[in-house]
């Protein structure tokens, strides 16, 4: 199996982000002080790091979400959730904007977030992921995917939830950006580790608008070949912007179901959109909050057989 399975690109470009004007501009003083914010927000969470690892797991969510609150605070962006977040163990899959979206859902429910491995090295950043107990992905080498799915499973087995972003690249997240949207959907194999440890998966979609118009923005989206400062200084310029953490029903997977069926359901649940196919295979996928696993036909499942990356 490629690399360049494991890398999923989308079609988003720069006529994805906002035009000039287009959404309300905070004063020049309002974004320094949101710039400084956030520098000391990062060295608040680097003191954090230190902590994490010696506090009870209940306090250890509290503090988290606490800092992820206070720091969306600081770069302006209001936080809203519609929906219950899971209070125990779960599969958090969501689709993907911007590192924002970390912020967001972290606020919400603190979970072990899944991130690629070069997020380990990153200043003060990396620090305060290891501590809060990230589980990382090498995206170079596919065929440790099967370990880092083992390593999903155990955390849920533990009791942990755990945060995934299956489409596994960034985009401008517009429904009718239909050459936008990554080709192959959510990757099934994460799911796996949910099947295995007979956990839930819990499906959010993450949004953007901007308050003061009331619509749908991409002020905070991270696309293509957009550098992250790029896309901070938009957060930073953007008045009224509100990120809302959409929670759906959870999805219970049966002992034998189908990764491909469970990643599609959750896909539908997420983008709020029909279930697309996958190749050939005519699998149906089950209605959410139903268990997975009992709409999939028997030949279905039998092909499912092996875990690789873009199945």
């Amino acid at each position: 199996m490629s690399a360049e399975l494991w890398r999923p690109t989308s079609g988003c470009g720069p006529d994805c982000l906002p035009v000039p004007g287009q959404v309300p501009a905070a004063p020049i003083a309002r974004r320094v002080a949101r710039l400084l914010g956030v520098l000391g927000m990062l060295l608040v969470g680097a003191g954090l790091a230190g902590l994490l690892p010696v506090l009870p797991a209940a306090s250890r969510a509290t503090a988290l979400r606490g800092w992820a609150r206070a720091t969306a605070r600081v770069l302006g962006v209001r936080l809203e959730v519609r929906g219950r977040p899971p209070r125990r163990r779960a599969l958090l899959v969501a689709n993907h904007v911007s590192w924002l979206d970390v912020l967001a859902v972290l606020a919400v429910t603190p979970a072990r977030m899944l991130a690629k491995r070069e997020v380990r090295a990153w200043p003060l950043v990396g620090v305060l992921a290891r501590a809060s107990g990230a589980l990382f992905v090498d995206r170079a080498r596919p065929r440790e995917l099967p370990a880092t799915v083992a390593r999903i499973a155990g955390a849920l087995r533990a009791g942990d939830p755990v945060a995934v972003f299956p489409e596994g690249t960034t985009w401008c997240g517009t429904p009718t950006a239909g050459d936008c949207r990554p080709g192959r959907g959510f990757r099934p194999a994460v799911f796996q580790a949910a099947i295995d440890a007979g956990a839930p998966v819990v499906p959010l979609r993450v949004g953007y608008r901007c308050a003061a118009t009331g619509e749908a923005t991409t002020a905070a989206a991270f696309l293509g070949d957009d550098t992250l400062w790029r896309s901070v200084r938009r957060v930073l310029a953007a008045r009224d912007l509100v990120v809302t953490v959409r929670v759906a029903a959870a999805l219970h997977p049966a002992r034998d179901a189908d990764r491909r069926a469970l990643a599609r359901a959750a896909e539908s649940a997420v983008h709020l959109v029909p279930a697309r196919p996958v190749g050939l295979r005519p699998v149906t996928a089950p209605a959410v909050g139903s268990p997975i696993g009992a709409a999939v036909p028997a030949h279905a499942q039998a092909a499912a057989g092996g875990l690789d990356l873009a199945a």
